[in-house]
């Protein structure tokens, strides 16, 4: 009876609450009212630069929370998300695209699918289903692999993707860009998209297989010997993980109207990579706080690359200084924070800090 909490029900009835469920809904509650109140002053404050701006951010939050899941919990490295971010934009735009631009775009398009147009709902569902499926695939193959060995196939996945946009030029018009794509989602829904994939995080965390998976993360051999079956938690990760990426290049898809395959490469992998791990990758709040400082730090980075005026000095321009100054700040973070600004810690539990923080300096006042 110690593991629950009892509260008074309507009618006087004591109803059961499991405080480890009880503690992960309120820190997802936390984490949904936090993007969904900055995302809304954005849209509601901001220049409409600002708002795209914030809208890409919030995708990008989508991209790592999906990283999150599988590498923040299992401790494997994933370099092949973007591939995957790939795929449910690619599936959408050739779904949704209207039939008239795709006879124009993709006319020897294979099984009849330039005479194919759905909506632009249904296109988001059956994309996000095609690649969760593709994910399920592939993990089956990479949950054997531990280690090293697991995210070099992460990476094969990337490039085998890239492979087959850029050389299947009749399905996926290769490295043209494919245009034309129905603008059906607005920053709104991006918002409540992102807010829907960190409540899903969070609570996966928190639930038992995430649990149980980030213990197995450490030793392996040793959880199999208590009876977790590791294979199968990783699958479940990778999926799920696969799933929410999948959805951010769907809605990337939707709310820019056009893609191109150079978009989903090396320097997505990175940049996403880069905030899981300057916010923590093993902390669903670090998603959001590396997502936000990234964004932050490369758009000041761009003011300066473009050459700026500063007490009458007038700096040239500095081409690249973006790329670079990502890389010093995921070498400094790794020096100074391996854990990144989260560690593993979530925001639920930074709140209990600073309240029993205030509670201590009133008691000794």
């Amino acid at each position: 009876m110690n593991t629950l909490a009892y509260a008074e029900g309507r009618r006087g009835r004591a109803i059961a609450v499991d405080p480890r469920l009880a503690a992960n809904l309120r820190g997802a509650f936390y984490l949904a009212a936090i993007a969904a109140a900055v995302g809304l002053l954005i849209m509601a404050t901001g220049s409409p630069f600002i708002v795209r701006l914030m809208a890409t951010a919030y995708i990008n939050l989508i991209v790592v929370v999906g990283l999150q899941i599988f590498m923040g919990n299992a401790n494997v490295v994933n370099i092949g998300h973007a591939g995957f971010m790939a795929l449910g934009a690619y599936f959408t735009a050739i779904f949704a695209t209207p039939v008239m631009i795709k006879a124009t775009l993709i006319p020897n398009a294979p099984f009849g699918m330039s005479g194919v147009e759905v909506d632009a709902l249904y296109a988001f569902i059956i994309s996000v289903c095609m690649t969760t499926v593709i994910g399920l695939i592939s993990g089956l193959v990479l949950v054997r692999l531990a280690g090293i060995a697991a995210t070099i196939l992460t990476i094969s996945i990337l490039v085998i993707v890239q492979g087959v946009l850029v050389t299947w030029t009749d399905l996926f018009r290769g490295a043209q860009a494919f245009f034309g794509i129905p603008k059906a989602v607005g920053p709104g829904l991006i918002i409540l998209a992102a807010v829907i994939a960190l409540v899903v995080a969070r609570l996966f965390k928190g639930s038992r297989a995430g649990v149980q998976l980030r213990a197995s993360a450490t030793d392996p051999l040793a959880a199999e010997a208590m009876g977790v079956d590791v294979k199968r938690l990783r699958l479940v990760a990778w999926v799920l993980g696969s799933a929410v990426v999948g959805c951010a290049g769907a809605l990337y898809a939707l709310y820019a109207g056009t893609i191109n395959a150079r978009a989903f490469y090396f320097h997505t992998a990175f940049l996403t990579l880069a905030m899981s791990i300057v916010g923590g990758m093993r902390s669903v709040t670090g998603s959001m706080v590396g997502v936000a400082l990234i964004t932050v730090l490369l758009e000041l980075v761009r003011v300066v690359e473009g050459g700026i005026t500063v007490f009458g000095v007038a700096f040239p321009e500095m081409l690249g200084l973006s790329g670079l100054m990502l890389g010093v700040i995921i070498v400094t973070v790794m020096c100074f924070r391996p854990d990144g600004f989260m560690g593993g810690h979530e925001i639920e539990e930074a709140i209990t800090a600073i309240r029993q923080h205030l509670r201590k300096g009133k008691a000794e006042g």
